[in-house]
């Protein structure tokens, strides 16, 4: 597998025969764990030209891409990306209009936090039909490795999924947002886990809300942390948790997470070995 980008200008949307066009996958990859993705994942990385992939898949996964397709690395950290967003689409479109076989390969489901959304409607603006292959997300399978049932009906009558970080940087708005009978998961949470901590008690929230945080979740450097609301911040510094990592608050969380005190501090993993130089896109 090589990590080559064509260069070539291809032909506009309209002068290329039906015939010719290559197709578009949008798959997810699930929480991480290779054995995780679904039977029609690994179909779709099978007979795959390119495959854009981000930083929450795991190596593992791209065993399914066969020796000949072209791997091309495209991950995002908070601030940075290997790839502006812009030009992630504009790549596979070209790719598609060139007769490639493009696979869009994003950590968990393509439409939970992972820009599916707008690589979608890009390429349906041109004229493309895009398959999408629904993946596990990492919220429903982070809660689940952790025996942590995300609604229960003597604890938890509903679930919020929730961004840790907006456009801008900050946190969403919670105001309104009753804890009670609630549980919230929120994605790319850690670096903002103070203003996270603060807005719910802002909301309502008792301060000894217990929290779990689950780093790396299904795979081997996974890790669960218990806490609470008041004690999150002092508790990631402690524990030196890394990402990705969610955060998942409410009652339900002490039905299944073990005790943190249980655990070593670990270092944080280091970042994917790829041959690309991170570039700060703040729109990206």
């Amino acid at each position: 597998m090589n990590a080559t980008l064509a260069t070539n200008t291809p032909p506009s949307p309209t002068s290329v025969p039906a015939a010719a066009l290559g197709s578009v996958s949008l798959v997810g990859a699930g929480p991480g764990a290779k054995d995780l993705l679904t039977l029609r994942a690994v179909e779709a990385l099978a007979h795959a030209d390119v495959v854009y992939y981000d930083s929450l898949v795991d190596d593992d996964v791209l065993d399914f891409v066969p020796d000949a397709a072209a791997c091309v690395f495209v991950g995002k950290r908070k601030g940075f990306s290997a790839m502006p967003q812009q030009d992630i689409q504009d790549h596979m479109r070209n790719d598609a209009l060139a007769g490639k076989t493009v696979v869009r390969l994003k950590g968990g489901d393509p439409f939970i936090f992972g820009r599916g959304g707008e690589e979608l409607q890009d390429l349906h603006g041109y004229g493309f039909s895009v398959d999408v292959v629904p993946g596990v997300t990492s919220a429903t399978a982070a809660a689940a490795v952790a025996g942590i049932p995300l609604t229960h009906r003597d604890v938890a009558t509903s679930v919020t999924f929730a961004t840790g970080h907006t456009t801008n940087g900050d946190v969403p708005d919670l105001t309104g947002l009753a804890l009670s009978d609630r549980t919230f998961v929120f994605y790319m949470g850690i670096s903002n886990a103070p203003k996270i901590a603060s807005q719910l008690r802002h909301s309502g929230a008792p301060g000894t809300t217990p929290v779990a945080v689950i780093e790396q979740a299904t795979l081997p450097g996974q890790r669960i942390i218990n806490s609470t609301i008041d004690a999150l911040e002092a508790d990631l510094r402690t524990q030196n948790i890394g990402m990705p990592a969610l955060l998942i608050v409410g009652e339900v969380t002490a039905l299944g997470v073990p005790k943190s005190d249980s655990l070593i501090p670990l270092a944080p993993s280091p970042e994917p070995a790829n041959d690309f130089a991170w570039v700060h896109h703040p729109m990206g």
